[in-house]
């Protein structure tokens, strides 16, 4: 066995390593599923993986994808990593760490996030990253159901793929505060792996994520080429089955929903952030969930 293993970096077009990528991130996060993204064709130039091989096998990993970040108004070209760790038979020996360092070399300059579970929260302060909290924001607003629902989508579907991912690349951020452009792709991953909400087609312009439990409304993002407050409060009848009297948001609503409110923190973002001065997010910010990685 090597004791050295030999760093690739994998892009999209690397389709034979492909696999062996797959099969490291089913090991190390059971949760996830790559292959079936692959397979959708999301693997698109942009991503790119920082892969320690071993053997023909990745043993540890740092994941990048560009993202076009909105930062307190201005945007700005930066990387969010993601598949970060390694094999549990060969931890200990820093090969995550040497995965974080060429990831890094290989973004330059440019600002970072990530979103860490509580497991390695020690891990990424190494790297430069620091830790900047998120909220969660919800307001009370009672809607009652329309005679129909606007159509429910399947990202499964490849036509149904590409008009959403033709849609989100030419979508306006909800927010102007702390979010991203053109996360489509980001956006077929939680849905590859079902983790993503229902997907409503509004209009040819419009496509919600969101999802109703009992009397709250989940908008868990919006994709729409002028999103606007008025938009969104003409398509909630249709997006609900049943009457909802609160409002909840899996982005910053400020600019969207500006009477929604901060309502605790975000335990689950884990958010980090390098190059990147968490006091221009201001006191309470939420990156769109459908857009981490």
């Amino acid at each position: 066995m090597s004791q050295q293993p030999i760093l690739r970096v994998l892009d999209h077009a690397d389709t034979a390593l492909h696999p062996a990528y797959c099969e490291y991130v089913s090991r190390v996060f059971s949760q996830a599923n790559f292959r079936r993204w692959c397979e959708w064709g999301q693997w698109a130039p942009g991503y790119r993986a920082y892969s320690l091989f071993e053997d023909g096998r990745v043993v540890a990993n740092a994941s990048t994808m560009r993202q076009r970040l909105i930062v307190d108004g201005e945007e700005i070209l930066a990387f969010q990593f993601g598949a970060v760790g390694c094999l549990p038979q060969r931890r200990g020996h820093g090969l995550a760490r040497r995965a974080m360092r060429a990831a890094l070399d290989g973004c330059g300059d440019a600002p970072a996030l990530l979103f860490a579970n509580d497991s390695v929260l020690e891990f990424y302060p190494r790297f430069g990253f620091a830790p900047a909290p998120q909220s969660r924001f919800e307001a009370a607003h009672a809607v009652a159901p329309a005679p129909a629902r606007a159509p429910q989508r399947d990202l499964a579907d490849a036509e149904v793929r590409e008009r959403f991912l033709a849609l989100a690349a030419r979508a306006a951020p909800p927010g102007r505060r702390f979010a991203s452009r053109d996360y489509g792709r980001t956006a077929t991953w939680y849905a590859a792996n079902g983790y993503a909400p229902p997907l409503f087609e509004v209009d040819a312009d419009t496509w919600v994520f969101a999802e109703e439990q009992g009397a709250a409304l989940t908008v868990e993002d919006v994709f729409a080429a002028e999103p606007s407050h008025a938009a969104l409060a003409a398509a909630l009848p249709r997006l609900i089955a049943g009457p909802v009297d609160t409002l909840r948001f899996g982005f910053d609503p400020q600019a969207l929903w500006p009477q929604a409110r901060p309502a605790g923190a975000d335990d689950d973002a884990g958010l980090f952030l390098r190059g990147i001065d968490p006091a221009r997010l201001g006191p309470h910010s939420r990156f769109p969930v459908l857009a981490r990685t």
